[in-house]
This record gives structure tokens, C-alpha cells and sequence, in this order.
């Protein structure tokens, strides 16, 4: 459920060992006792009852409404109601699982066993909760996001995140917006609007919900200019399709694919050092590692600054552990440039991403723990993972069979990088896929995946926090009922 709160209040379905939940109309001639009538009551009676009241607090009267009148109106078209009617039980199970099933669409909690870290469907990257807490008084009073204090004027909106990172990039400015891809557009738009842009066909990328190289660039009103091959682009083929149209030469992080075998590209400080004056050179770089040492093989932002890049662009959570942003970092007349255009109001986050992310900052650059993203805990910790995979199964036995796995960091970052992780084979007798659907109907879902017909549940994603809740649900879920009974005490 997405509030513990709630739990008690909602009716929830527990999926059936070995069984299927049957969808129909339950049958009125199969239920002795119950006295089916083709008089349906008035929906404010319906709304009056207690089984409804958990729904009403969780969803809002006007939608358990709404769903109260679909069913009424989906049973008075239904011919097995108009020849036997239905019982006030039955009509209230139909009634609770088209509530549970608007429930489900409701932002919830779910506990992640996939083994991907920044999970794009999971809302990315969890935050610290050392670090939510420290930001709590800021955004539930007023703060001075846009007031000077010193003059009691107007002042900007970002605090001291602009030199936090230049503490941490080393570059002369930094602006916020939010999310990496209008970091992209509102560069393309200022710097290479109704100019040419060079991008290596390589790195024309596609990344999750369509957004393709190519499209925002034609977006922003730029034009693209292709070069080199797909496994190769050299810093000749950059420099040879300069012209004086050209306003921005783009490289493009590989967010989730790699290429492998005979491949070559520039050293990125050879083509800085070779451009004309008039030409801008932007990165994407994407995932937002900076002092992050798990990930030697990926170039970090302080690296393309260092080697010459004039703007880099990132992510404010996924490898760097903020909340969701856009970030540029660069040169600083570029910077104010991009803060000056008409976009940057539409692009611009709110107070909480700049609160979480300026309280980041300064524990990153002061090497505390709550400046380390989900990826650098998780990967800092092995021995966390394995103990986590014992806790299990000591509380569930005969539930699990140990077998190794592997981790991914996910979200756009590091696709050539997996790493060893311990995971949980479940030996439930039930299909894979029916497990899967019934560890997703628990009260707080369980996200796991498939191997080999298998159910695995990756001990890298598990919080620590989350076992205590984990466990119980498991142990009603895969555990005989006399089990249940007997053992419910055993575990705090």
C-alpha cells in the first residue's frame, strides 16, 4: 500500500497458492445463504459502507465514486444479472477489486529485487533519508530560493550549488534544470539554433520513451551534420565537416548500449584544442559521475572540463545520488547565456531539487556517507548484499535456493559494467509468472525477475530498511498456513 497507514483499512486479495484469481461475475446459484436481487442500492448507500471507507481516505471520494457507478453500470448491462441478480457480497467484490485496481495506479511503495539499481520504472534513484529529513523544514515553510538576504532584494535561485560544483567539476559555472534532456534541448536551442550541429554517427542515440539525438535536434531548430561510421569517428572527420555554419560540436554518452571490436573515437582534448573559435564543443555526458570510484573505465565530468570541454551535461541523481535533474556545467558566459533564455522559466526545477541537491553537494564534497548516490552504497557494501541473502533464508526456509547473479547500475549508465551479486532462487511450486504477478499483488509490491523458469529476488536492490517488511509479507506468501500460524512470533 502506498501509506502503512492504510493497510488495515483496505481489503487486499491474497493471491492463492497454486491457484489463479477468477475475473467473471461470481456465480449467485453457488453461494448459499446470500439473497441475490436485481435491486441495486443508491450509489451514496454503497458509499456509506465500511468497506468502502480505506478506499475513500486512499484514493478520494470522487474516484471511489466513479468506480462505484462503472460497476453499477456494467452489472445492469450484464445478462447473467438480469436473469439472476446479485448478492449484496458479491456486489461488493466487484465493487473492491475495481478499487484495487485504480489503487494500483496510485504512486506507491514497492521494494526493487531486480538487481538494477537506477531503475527507470522504479523512480530511479532513492534518495538518502538522512538526506530528505535535513530538507524537510525547508519545503514544508517558506525558504529564501529567490531573496537575497543581504539586500532584502530579488536575488537568484541557486544558492550554492553553482560553486559546489565548481569545487567538484572544476567548472567556471553550473546551472539546474530538470532533467538531462531539457539540459540538452536548452543548449541546442541557445547555442545552435538554425545552425549546424556535428554529431558522429555512432552516438546518434535512442533512449527510453523515444527520445532520439536526432529528433531534439530538429527540435531545437538545429541542423545535424553526420560523421565518421558507426564504430569509428576520428577527430579528422570532426574537423573536416566544420564549416561557418557551424555553431556546436556534440559528443553523446552510450547510455545503454556498447560497442565492442574494432572501434575508435577522438581524444576528446585533440578536438577541443583543434576547433575554430566560433565552435562550441558540448557533452552529454549523462550518467553525473564526478568523484565516484567504482566506474574507472567511465569519463567523469570534471575529466571532459578538464580536457576542454565548453559545456557538459548530466543527471542530478543516477551515479551522482541527487534528486532528478538536468545539470550544465561549463564555461561561464555560455552559462548565463542559457540562464537567459526565454526556456530556462519552463525548464527550471523547484525548491525541493535544489534544496536535496545543495545539501548533496556539500556532503559529497565533505566525503560523507549521505553524499554517496544508491549505486556507491550499494557497490561500497558486498558484504551488506550477502547478509541480506542469509537473513532471508533463516526466516523463510525452504523457501530459497542460493545462486549467483549480477548487478547493473541502469538508468542510462554504465551498460558494458555488471557486477557479482548474491540472489534468492525461489523454490515456490507455482509458474514464474504467476509468482511474479503475486509477489506484485502483496500490499507492498515485490519487483523480482525471471531465470530459467525461475523467480529471482537480487539481494543488490534490497534497502535495509525494508527486510523487516519483506520477510513477513514472503512468509505469508510462500509459507504453509500451520507455518504461519506457529512461527508469526519469531520475528520482531
Amino acid at each position: 500500500m502506498p501509506n502503512s497507514s492504510h493497510a488495515s483499512a483496505i481489503p487486499h486479495r491474497q493471491p492463492a497458492s497454486g491457484t489463479a484469481a477468477d475475473d467473471s461475475l461470481p456465480d449467485s446459484q453457488q453461494q448459499p445463504g446470500q439473497q441475490p436481487t436485481r435491486r441495486l442500492p443508491q450509489v451514496e448507500q454503497l458509499l456509506q459502507q465500511p468497506f468502502l471507507a480505506g478506499f475513500i481516505e486512499a484514493l478520494s471520494r470522487p474516484l471511489v465514486t466513479q468506480a462505484v457507478r462503472e460497476t453499477l453500470s456494467e452489472l445492469r448491462q450484464s445478462e447473467d444479472f438480469r436473469q439472476h441478480g446479485v448478492a449484496p457480497e458479491q456486489l461488493e467484490a466487484l465493487i473492491v477489486k475495481r478499487c484495487q485496481q485504480q489503487l494500483r495506479q496510485r504512486q506507491t511503495r514497492v521494494i526493487n529485487a531486480t538487481g538494477t539499481l537506477v531503475h527507470t520504472n522504479l523512480g530511479r534513484s532513492p534518495l538518502s533519508a538522512d538526506l530528505w529529513d535535513e530538507v524537510r523544514d525547508l519545503n514544508t515553510g517558506y525558504n529564501n530560493l529567490e531573496l537575497d538576504l543581504a539586500t532584502g532584494k530579488r536575488g537568484g535561485r541557486k544558492g550554492l550549488i553553482a560553486p559546489l560544483l565548481r569545487c567538484l567539476t572544476q567548472a567556471e559555472d553550473s546551472l539546474v534544470v530538470n532533467n538531462n534532456a531539457a539540459s540538452l534541448f536548452l543548449l541546442l536551442q541557445e547555442v545552435a539554433k538554425g545552425r549546424e550541429v556535428i554529431v558522429s554517427r555512432g552516438e546518434q542515440i535512442q533512449i527510453g520513451g523515444g527520445f532520439r539525438i536526432p529528433d531534439i535536434l530538429a527540435l531545437s531548430g538545429a541542423k545535424l551534420v553526420e560523421v565518421g561510421t558507426t564504430n569509428i569517428t576520428t577527430a579528422k572527420d570532426y574537423l573536416d565537416a566544420i564549416t561557418d555554419q557551424t555553431a556546436l560540436v556534440l559528443m553523446v554518452h552510450r547510455s545503454n548500449f556498447a560497442i565492442r571490436g574494432f572501434t575508435e573515437s577522438p581524444d576528446i582534448g585533440e578536438v577541443a584544442r583543434a576547433l575554430p573559435e566560433h565552435v562550441v564543443l558540448a557533452v552529454d555526458q549523462g550518467s553525473g559521475l564526478t568523484i565516484e570510484e567504482f566506474a574507472p573505465d567511465e569519463t567523469s565530468v570534471r575529466q571532459y572540463i578538464k580536457a576542454g570541454a565548453d559545456l557538459v551535461c548530466y543527471s542530478g541523481d543516477k551515479l551522482l545520488g541527487g534528486p532528478q535533474a538536468g545539470i550544465i556545467s561549463g564555461r561561464s558566459d555560455l552559462i548565463k547565456r542559457l540562464e537567459q533564455h526565454p526556456m530556462m522559466r519552463t525548464f527550471r526545477p523547484s525548491r525541493i531539487v535544489y534544496s536535496l541537491l545543495e545539501r548533496l553537494l556539500i556532503h559529497k564534497l565533505n566525503k560523507s556517507p549521505i553524499g554517496e548516490g544508491i549505486a556507491q552504497r550499494t557497490l561500497s557494501n558486498p558484504a551488506a548484499m550477502q547478509a541480506r541473502a542469509d537473513q532471508l533464508m533463516a526466516a523463510l526456509p525452504g523457501c530459497f535456493v542460493p545462486v549467483p547473479a549480477q548487478l547493473v547500475v541502469g538508468g542510462g549508465t554504465l551498460p558494458d559494467e555488471f557486477y557479482p551479486a548474491p540472489a534468492l532462487e525461489c523454490t515456490d511450486l507455482r509458474p514464474a509468472q504467476q509468482l511474479l504477478d503475486d509477489l506484485r499483488e502483496l500490499p507492498v509490491p515485490v519487483i523480482a525477475t525471471v531465470r530459467q523458469q525461475k523467480v529471482l529476488l537480487n539481494m543488490a536492490t534490497l534497502l535495509p530498511t525494508e527486510m523487516e517488511l519483506l520477510i513477513a509479507q514472503l512468509r505469508e506468501l510462500l509459507l504453509p498456513a500451520p507455518f504461519n500460524a506457529t512461527n508469526a512470533t519469531e520475528e520482531p
